[in-house]
Parts: C-alpha cells; sequence; structure tokens
C-alpha cells in the first residue's frame, strides 16, 4: 500500500492542515473548500515536491556530497564514490519512500523547522517552504 509521503505537512491556500484519506488504497489530501471536500491524489503532490528536492540536490551536488561527508565524518575516496553514487540514485530512493513512508517523527521534526507544502485543490504544488541556514551558520 503507498503512504502519503508528507502528512501533517500539507496545507491548502488558508492554510489550513490536510487530512489523509484513502480512496481504495490510494492516499488522497482532503482540502475542503466551499464546503465542498476535494481528495487530492497525494502521489501526484509527493511527486512534485520530491523533483523540488532532486532539482536542488543536483543543482548543489558537489555542495551535498562534502555535507554528507562531513557528517559521516569520512574524507576517503571510496565513501565519496558510494556518497556521490546514492546521489544520483535518488529516483531509486524516492520509489521506495512510497511503500515505506517518511516516519513520522522525521515529519513532526520538518514541521517543527517551519517546512509545509501549500497545495490547491488541483494538487498543484503552490508554495513549498524549507528550512535553510545562512551558507556562514551551516559552516559551509
Amino acid at each position: 500500500m503507498t503512504k502519503a509521503l508528507f502528512e501533517g505537512l500539507v496545507l491548502d491556500e488558508a492554510g489550513n492542515a490536510l487530512p489523509v484519506a484513502y480512496v481504495g488504497s490510494d492516499p488522497t489530501y482532503v482540502l475542503v473548500e466551499d464546503g465542498f471536500a476535494y481528495h487530492v491524489d497525494a502521489r501526484k503532490v509527493d511527486e512534485q515536491v520530491l523533483s523540488m528536492f532532486r532539482e536542488q540536490v543536483q543543482q548543489n551536488e558537489a555542495l551535498v556530497s562534502e555535507g554528507v561527508l562531513r557528517m559521516l565524518g569520512k574524507d576517503d575516496l571510496f565513501t565519496k564514490v558510494a556518497v556521490d553514487r546514492q546521489i544520483r540514485n535518488l529516483d531509486q530512493h524516492f520509489a521506495q519512500l512510497f511503500t515505506v513512508g517518511i516516519p513520522e517523527q522525521a515529519r513532526q521534526y520538518l514541521g517543527m523547522l517551519g517546512f509545509s507544502i501549500v497545495i490547491n485543490r488541483h494538487g498543484e504544488v503552490v508554495d513549498l517552504k524549507m528550512p535553510s541556514l545562512p551558507i556562514d551558520e551551516a559552516g559551509l
């Protein structure tokens, strides 16, 4: 069964959190507008967000790789090759997410950091708020 990846983090344009409901085995974000409940395909929304993540990682691949190596505390060639390979295979990891989902604690943490996704009733991502640190505070 697929899961809604960003449950608790998806909002309507008025700032209301959207609950998740299943239509058959498909998760949907339920957006109420003018008294009508729109069941927006969660996978459509989640794929848009993951696509935005992928673009940012690809644009900053060297920086992401360096940050991961620093977090791991490793600086050798073999670890760098492994990390770079994982970054290039993001789509495979994203596909697995739809099966296992993002743990609730991780979603709560993202929410506390200010991460949120705003969608309209058509399932289009209108705004994506991602927490970030200025480069000098991140130590990069």
